[in-house]
């Protein structure tokens, strides 16, 4: 019974594969007859997407994009211009007070006084706290009356000297006494030096009561109040002060400009540095660069460097950012163009250069230095030609390129191009649906019309 039920499964299997097969041999020839539809359809319309794709041989970015009879390419020209070139170099910098000193009292005591307003100017050796000086002025009479006191024996020691050296010349008197007298006096002399010195200490300590600013500068805010204990080991000190007028800015500067820069501060040349906004539209204040420093940083392959301003308009702040303006020389009479004229290949870089036909061809240039908007051209292009500085993109060798002043194509007379002969065909088509007696060829002619339109969107 087993044999007898196992052949019609077998039947029904490869009756399955069969019908399978045929059904993906269908699917097939479906889809390739689709695709070439779509393939010579798109191809035979004059406004299809094979035509004017960008990656089809029509297209801008295609081998046949400069092809005679195709759309030109709208783009910007610029001239090239002979002109002088200032060298320069652009840094982000930081500014930084030219001295910074934390005013600590030189003596301990009790803070009486502040004689500063809190970010206001001070000026060099104007005095910005007093402590309470009157422990400083006992000392200082203490000391007054010692040195008083020593300096009257030694006095009296020197008269007594001088009576005991005329009995020595009278021989009344043994030589004894007078060398121990004259030691005497040499005594008493050094304890007056000493006294002199204590006195000296007692009245710096008193005018030390007097803190006073060493610099000129903004005082910040205060650190210590009226009635607190100062001394001279306090880290805070009474207040900080910031010289702003001169003031520097900190920059860095690439390794392979550190030869040209010295090479000018050999010939003393002043490298005028101009500080600039965060938008570089606004000079703040213009210097001079004063200093390089002594090595290369290894991570960043850059050189620090240091320029003075005046800051009169007191527009420079300690550690705020600015944008530095190095400038390194002056280029006389350098052939410039735009910036987004220049083009770069695996060759080198290149310019597309506008011929008299409105054509373009490709020139190879080299470049020289360059500002934010303009480059220098050292070869490859003379002072006058034009140059594509817009829509270089979709351009190629000897392509046709329209102006953007310049009126498009298919606009003139006669309704040229692709717009104009679409209109014309429309407007043919709707004076024969007008005239009752042409009312059956009007329709001939806009069938093709359409198709254009139906392959593009496809």
């Amino acid at each position: 019974m087993d044999s007898q039920m196992t052949p019609p499964p077998v039947r029904r299997s490869r009756r399955s594969k069969i019908v399978g097969t045929v059904i993906a041999l269908a699917v097939m020839a479906a889809l390739g007859g689709g695709a070439w539809y779509l393939t010579h359809s798109g191809a035979s319309a004059p406004g299809g997407a094979g035509a004017m794709g960008p990656g089809g041989p029509g297209g801008p970015g295609g081998p046949g994009g400069a092809r005679r009879g195709g759309p030109s390419t709208t783009v910007g020209v610029a001239t090239a211009v002979k002109s002088d070139l200032p060298v320069v170099l652009d840094a982000l910098g930081t500014v930084t007070a030219a001295s910074t000193v934390t005013v600590r009292p030189q003596v301990s005591g009790i803070l009486k006084e502040l004689k500063f307003k809190e970010g206001a100017m001070v000026k060099a050796g104007q005095v910005v706290a007093l402590i309470d000086p009157a422990q400083f002025e006992m000392a200082l009479m203490q000391a007054s009356g010692q040195r008083q006191r020593d300096e009257a024996q030694l006095e009296n020691a020197r008269l007594t000297l001088k009576r005991y050296q005329t009995l020595l010349g009278q021989d009344s008197i043994a030589r004894q006494e007078v060398d121990t007298q004259a030691a005497l006096v040499k005594q008493l002399e050094g304890t007056v030096m000493t006294d002199r010195a204590a006195e000296g200490t007692a009245r710096l300590n008193l005018g030390y009561t007097k803190v006073v600013s060493p610099i000129s500068g903004r005082a910040g805010l205060k650190v210590v109040d009226i009635g607190n204990l100062v001394s001279t080991s306090d880290a805070g000190g009474v207040v900080v002060i910031t010289q702003l007028s001169p003031i520097d800015v900190q920059f860095s500067i690439p390794q392979d400009k550190v030869q040209t820069i010295q090479e000018r501060q050999a010939q003393n040349v002043a490298l005028p540095a101009l500080a600039l906004d965060r938008t570089r539209s606004i000079t703040l204040d213009k210097g001079s660069l004063t200093a390089l420093d002594n090595q290369v940083d290894v991570q960043t392959g850059t050189v620090r460097a240091k320029a003075r301003y005046a800051n009169e308009k007191m527009a420079l702040f300690p550690s705020q950012f600015v944008n530095v303006r190095l400038e390194m020389g002056n280029i006389t009479g350098a052939v410039l163009v735009p910036v987004t004229a220049l083009r770069h290949s695996n060759n080198g870089d290149f310019v597309y250069v506008l011929k008299e036909d409105k054509t373009v061809t490709v020139r190879m240039v080299t470049r020289g230095q360059a500002t934010t908007d303009m480059v220098e051209i050292r070869a490859g292009l003379e002072a006058g030609e034009k140059v594509i500085t817009e829509g270089a993109d979709r351009l190629k060798e000897g392509a046709k390129v329209t102006l953007a002043g310049d009126k498009p194509a298919g606009q003139g007379q006669g309704g040229r191009g692709a717009n104009g002969e679409h209109r014309q065909r429309r407007q043919h088509a709707e004076g024969a649906a007008g005239s009752p007696a042409s009312s059956a060829p009007a329709t001939a002619p806009a069938a093709p019309a359409t198709a254009p339109a139906k392959g593009a969107a496809q």
